[in-house]
């Protein structure tokens, strides 16, 4: 398996098991680290699926 295809499978579960933070409307100025550390670890596997 190539990164890519990894990462796509990643996304898939990352949609399935972690919360989206848009959806519970979180205001990125006051989420907790946590939250943040989520939010960005979303964002780089969507932007490495989407690579």
């Amino acid at each position: 398996m190539n990164s890519k295809a990894v990462f796509k499978t990643l996304a898939k579960v990352n949609k399935w098991i972690l919360p989206s933070l848009t959806k519970k409307r979180i205001d990125l100025s006051k989420a907790t680290k946590l939250q943040m550390a989520l939010f960005g670890w979303r964002l780089y596997v969507t932007k490495k699926a989407l690579d």
